[in-house]
């Protein structure tokens, strides 16, 4: 299959009769074209171009092909994006983007999405301190970003709306833009809102082996006819052996945010304090006021690189600590967060360890673990009952294996997670007689959600890197239980799979299978829908996959997008004891243990 063809755009500014008059011109000699990405500032700078906007907008011009924007500033933007996040078209698993009229898709806030075959990353926006609704990015979005650098596989095109600072002497923008493509490494990195065409020489990237290219376009119409308009035709890194991904041109240089930098000023390296804007790629968090297990050496920061390579560019000269214990812990499969800053805000959300591990106890085999690194773990741990970190008032009830919480952020009322009461990272390797009081907390909240007219939709996300497992319980209403299956399908056929599926009579029998296949050395995702269908997907090493993705299909299926994120639903400790309150009186009937 030939790779997909892919037109780049600069800031379009709402000149849209002139770009997409160069589109079909360019289309006609060169395409057919799959895409147009545009970065910058998508929406007018003045109310002069408003109205040939509008023309395209609603419909009266049409959009030649389909085309992703990420720059929502500019005149009209707030009217144009507040009615596309209220549309109902917009609501539920929109991995691909927010629709604002026929070929026209806005990519929100920060994302990772698949486009003909290329794993796309983008940050919407420019970095700004005011309350603007659109326009630009919040800490949230670059922290979702930056996930991705530890996670498998290749991102293939970021897209930034401002240009990094270090790519370039005079172009330099925005430092933490430049700190987010060093740890997420793209291949290439598109970008905008400096008013120029620049193509820097590819360079290198500390600790892996491809190179980015950095590609920087000029607005459309600018008085200097500079390039606003480029053409790429990648093949996806997930399609490439290892000798085509580690090719290299001759031109290709270190890399402008770390190597360079040193190489150029050497004797500047040595002199630069802790708060300098170049240092900021090294380090994430001071912890002079946080944690401090990692003492000794000079300062209060760790060195993020070394953490996660082991090695550090600027060797001695580095301004922050390289801690061989922290750099161990991150191999144990610890949360960076949690090595760094002695916490870790994704919560329950995290899929990797929020306590210290013993030697040996990396995730990546399963040797038996000391009784005193039990009690360490399970003293850090969200889920553990035994841990100051457990959120109690949650719980609404206990059996010996397992106990039912309710949610931080639930998804809808009557959102439960059943959870093993052992410190386990999933619930298919505990042992067989654990499936009993499993199944019956599962009947027990299916009886309840059927005398209120709902089904109930079960699914786990089972990460080889995992913690403490949690499977989930939503109830959807009887009358879109027929349409679960399809939404899931067609969650996936977006990201790339399918899923296996599993017919039984009974959950036991499902379940049964599941454990079958089970293999503690992969993740996968798992569904258990009405009338005992099973959907299941391993997802291999090089394969992105939402660890949300349950949550966002379910908040497709019921029309509340906006509450697929569970911080967007966070409530206070009362509203939250309230909600339990109330649901453990609804429930008392059912409730197994009782």
């Amino acid at each position: 299959m030939a790779p997909p063809k892919i037109l780049l755009c600069g800031d379009v500014l709402g000149r849209l009769n002139q770009l997409f008059k160069r589109v079909q011109s360019v289309n006609k000699s060169a395409g057919p074209f799959d895409a147009l990405l545009c970065v910058g500032q998508f929406f007018p700078d003045s109310p002069e171009n408003l109205q040939e906007f509008t023309d395209f907008v609603e419909g009266r011009s049409q959009i030649p092909l389909p085309t992703y924007f990420i720059g929502d500033y500019g005149v009209a933007a707030v009217k144009v994006l507040a009615a596309a996040s209220k549309d109902s078209a917009n609501q539920g698993f929109k991995l691909d983007g927010f629709k604002i009229c026929n070929n026209l898709f806005w990519l929100k806030g920060s994302g990772n999405f698949n486009l003909h075959g290329l794993s796309v990353a983008y940050l919407s926006g420019r970095r700004s301190s005011n309350g603007l609704q659109f326009g630009k990015y919040s800490q949230d979005d670059v922290d979702a970003l930056r996930a991705l650098a530890e996670e498998p596989g290749i991102v293939d095109l970021a897209a930034t709306s401002d240009m990094p600072s270090g790519i370039s002497d005079s172009l330099s923008s925005d430092s933490t833009v430049s700190e987010l493509v060093a740890e997420i490494k793209p291949r290439y990195h598109i970008a905008g809102s400096k008013g120029v065409f620049y193509a820097r020489e590819p360079y290198s990237n500390i600790d892996a082996v491809h190179v980015t290219r950095f590609l920087g376009l000029a607005p459309v119409g600018n008085k200097d006819k500079q390039k606003f308009l480029h053409a790429i035709s990648p093949t996806p890194a997930s399609t490439m052996s290892a000798s085509e991904i580690s090719m290299k041109s001759p031109n290709t240089t270190l890399s402008p945010y770390t190597s360079v930098d040193q190489a150029a000023h050497p004797k500047e390296a040595t002199k630069r304090s802790g708060d300098s804007d170049s240092d900021s790629q090294y380090w994430r968090y001071d912890v002079s006021k946080k944690r401090q297990k990692y003492g000794g050496g000079d300062g209060d920061k760790l060195c993020f690189k070394f953490i996660i390579s082991g090695s550090c560019p600027r060797g001695e000269e580095c301004n922050f600590r390289h801690d061989t214990e922290a750099r161990e812990q991150c191999l144990r499969g610890v949360c960076l967060d949690f090595i760094i800053k002695g916490k870790c805000e994704k919560g329950p959300e995290c899929s990797y360890k929020h306590s210290l591990q013993s030697e040996g106890e990396s995730y990546s085999h399963g040797r038996p673990r000391s009784e005193n690194a039990s009690a360490k773990r399970s003293k850090e741990c969200w889920f553990c009952l035994s841990s100051p970190s457990v959120e109690s008032h949650l719980i609404v009830s206990i059996g010996e294996n397992y106990y039912c919480a309710l949610p931080k952020g639930p998804l809808v009322q009557d959102h439960v997670l059943i959870v093993p009461v052992e410190h386990s990272p999933n619930t298919i390797s505990l042992p067989q007689e654990y499936e009993i009081e499993l199944a019956k907390f599962q009947n027990s909240l299916k009886m309840y959600y059927k005398s209120q007219g709902k089904d109930a939709v079960f699914f786990e996300w089972v990460s080889k890197h995992g913690t403490h497992a949690n499977l989930q319980s939503v109830p959807i209403p009887s009358s879109r239980a027929a349409a679960v299956q399809d939404i899931f399908n067609l969650a996936a056929e977006k990201l790339g799979f399918k899923f296996l599926v599993m017919k039984s009579n009974n959950n036991s029998d499902g379940r049964k299978s599941l454990r079958t296949e089970f293999d503690r050395n992969i993740s996968f995702f798992y569904v258990e829908l009405p009338g005992g269908i099973i959907l299941s997907h391993v997802v291999e090493d090089n394969e992105t996959f939402p660890a949300q993705f349950g949550r966002e299909v379910l908040a497709g299926l019921l029309n509340i997008a906006e509450k697929a994120d569970w911080r967007n639903c966070a409530l206070s400790k009362e509203e939250e004891m309230k909600i339990v309150e109330n649901f453990k009186k609804r429930f008392e009937e059912f409730d197994p243990v009782k």
